[in-house]
């Protein structure tokens, strides 16, 4: 663990680099930040990233960061739960909520529980009414690299009241390092996919990708400006197991994700396209459309969420 910045209220930062089975990786403990990943062999970062502690307080605001309580948008900043209306913290054009409000998961510091050569555990405590959100939740983000070689992150999410729960690591990849992403093939095993009004929000409808842009379920090169990337793809109708939902390809690194989440939401980071996002994730909006898999957390269970990264050099 070493320190790496100090955040604009005095609070010192540090970094933890993990490192095994010919992947390094380095998470920070302010917003749990996958702050950089290389692969042996690859001279470059495969994520975008800073080593200036200000980038990510301003321009580069959720990139590699934990999006929570609940990533994505709320429409409107509100949502019955429990039978309870709830108002959340409007910080998306004064009436929505994205990414779980003005204080959230990516903006904190976490507590670095513990750490080793390839793995690192964070937590951090929402306080009931933290941007609206009803609830005491404790948030757990393990990390560890793993033979691949792969980096698996599980956030797990503890509540003692009715809540809602949709984490998401918020990272953006750009694998051949030019830090413009041209020259990258993209394969999601998802038909289906949530179509979007002019805000990016969901219309409520599930449609078939056959015969549209939007159709990855055959790997083909991503193609930039002429089709807006900011949807989420439906992997299924509940959270499951471990499965391969995308690979992301350039010449030299191909990237497979794996998630145990319903979607998998990608946002291809316009108009610079500097890297993509790639969010497994519950599906956005859910409170607000009752076909959408729920997110609501209760104190019976605990909420637990995988995402795995697995890195081939071609």
């Amino acid at each position: 663990m070493t320190p790496f910045g100090t955040l604009q209220t005095g609070q010192q930062v540090h970094a933890v680099t993990l490192s095994g089975h010919g992947l390094t990786a380095t998470i920070l403990n302010y917003g749990a930040i996958l702050q950089d990943v290389r692969l042996d062999g690859i001279e470059h970062s495969l994520t975008l990233g800073s080593d200036t502690l200000a980038d990510y307080e301003t321009t580069m605001a959720l990139h590699g960061a934990i999006a929570g309580p609940v990533a994505n948008r709320i429409t409107g900043a509100r949502a019955i739960i429990d039978g309870i209306e709830h108002m959340f913290s409007p910080n998306l054009d004064r009436r929505h909520t994205l990414h779980g409000g003005r204080r959230a998961t990516h903006n904190r510091l976490w507590d670095i529980a513990d750490h080793g050569s390839t793995h690192a555990t964070l937590t951090t405590t929402l306080m009931d009414g933290e941007s609206g959100f009803p609830a005491n939740r404790h948030m757990t983000a393990h990390f560890e690299i793993t033979p691949g070689p792969a980096l698996t992150l599980t956030i797990t999410t503890t509540t003692d009241g009715p809540t809602l729960v949709n984490a998401t690591n918020h990272s953006y990849w750009c694998l051949d390092g030019s830090g413009q992403m041209s020259d990258h093939t993209l394969h999601i095993t998802a038909s289906r996919y949530l179509p979007t009004d002019a805000n990016s929000f969901p219309t409520g409808d599930i449609a078939d990708a056959a015969d549209t842009p939007f159709d990855f379920t055959t790997p083909k090169p991503l193609t930039l400006g002429d089709t807006p990337f900011d949807n989420t793809y439906c992997l299924s109708d509940t959270r499951g197991p471990l499965t391969d939902c995308l690979t992301l390809a350039c010449r030299n690194v191909t990237m497979t994700v794996a998630t145990t989440e319903t979607g998998i939401h990608i946002y291809d980071n316009a108009p610079h396209y500097a890297g993509l996002a790639i969010e497994a994730q519950g599906w956005p909006d859910a409170p607000h459309n009752p076909n959408f898999p729920s997110i609501l957390a209760t104190p019976n269970a605990p909420t637990v969420q995988k995402t795995q990264w697995k890195f081939t050099q071609n």
